[in-house]
């Protein structure tokens, strides 16, 4: 069994428990009553990408399947924080326990601290994890190709949707350009193997191409000819994963990415906010020295 088997096996048997000692009705009458009486203002991760100069989405990650513990002590009262502070146009918190070490109180502990996206990283297979992401404070969940159907992708997308949440649909390969339709706000593609969690980045350039020939296509809209400037009502292109050089970033680009989804390379020093801030000034610095 590969480890992506092993994930979504553990999280069905996770969610039915959590049914049982809350069900579906009751969250789903907590969601009402949120939706109803105190909305929160709900901050689009897609427009911050893209009215953003670097488009970082930093991860807040404590382990890894495959690496076991990159930060074990790391908190989400302060991490969250640091990102904002150092310039990340959103951010990614991973409520997986077992494989990754966070939770929904992260999301909880970090929402009243930061004003940018926040993105629930999860292993979604069920609505009941969509009600638990809109009563935590996330702005947006991750939707991945290969833990789902076509159908309960689309299905999934309309009811975050209806809860007010955007979406990021993840694909790994040209055979999960299917998954891609009208209605997703982002696609990300994943640079890390989910069956084997190895990383390439070049995943993202080999598929570049089919990517916005396959976005263009659903939206019924000519590929555009300069990638660098893509048409505003297409779904913003992401990259996620195994980034760790700021130059990376300005070839990404040029591909026609404009969110960045990064966290080890963040979250393996002692401040990861420092990093992040020392990251982006990278991206200035390259830009600039091409624009010479």
């Amino acid at each position: 069994m590969d480890i992506l088997s092993e994930i979504t096996d553990h999280k069905r048997i996770e969610v039915e428990l959590q049914k049982q000692a809350v069900s579906p009705e009751q969250l789903r009458e907590q969601v009402c009553d949120l939706m109803e009486n105190s909305p929160a203002p709900r901050r689009s991760m897609k427009r911050a990408l893209a009215s953003s100069p670097a488009g970082i989405i930093a991860e807040f990650k404590r382990r890894s399947p495959s690496k076991g513990w990159i930060y074990e002590t790391a908190k989400a009262d302060e991490i969250p924080a640091a990102y904002e502070a150092a310039g990340a146009s959103a951010i990614s918190i991973l409520t997986d326990a077992k494989f990754f070490g966070g939770s929904l109180r992260d999301i909880r502990t970090a929402r009243p601290l930061v004003d940018i996206p926040i993105l629930r990283k999860d292993f979604i297979i069920d609505e009941y994890q969509l009600l638990q992401a809109r009563i935590a404070g996330a702005d947006a969940v991750l939707l991945i190709a290969a833990c789902l159907t076509q159908e309960e992708c689309a299905d999934l997308t309309a009811q975050a949707h209806a809860l007010g949440l955007e979406v990021l649909l993840e694909i790994h390969s040209p055979r999960e350009l299917a998954y891609i339709s009208k209605d997703v706000d982002m696609v990300g593609v994943n640079n890390r193997n989910l069956g084997t969690f190895v990383t390439d980045v070049e995943n993202s350039f080999r598929i570049a191409g089919q990517l916005r020939q396959t976005i263009a296509g659903v939206r019924n809209i000519p590929d555009a000819q300069d990638s660098s400037d893509p048409p505003r009502n297409l779904p913003l292109l992401v990259s996620e994963s195994g980034i760790s050089h700021p130059e990376t970033i300005c070839r990404l680009r040029t591909a026609g990415f404009r969110g960045f989804l990064i966290g080890e390379t963040f979250m393996k020093t002692p401040q990861p906010g420092d990093a992040l801030k020392g990251f982006i000034q990278g991206i200035e610095e390259t830009e600039a020295q091409k624009s010479l």
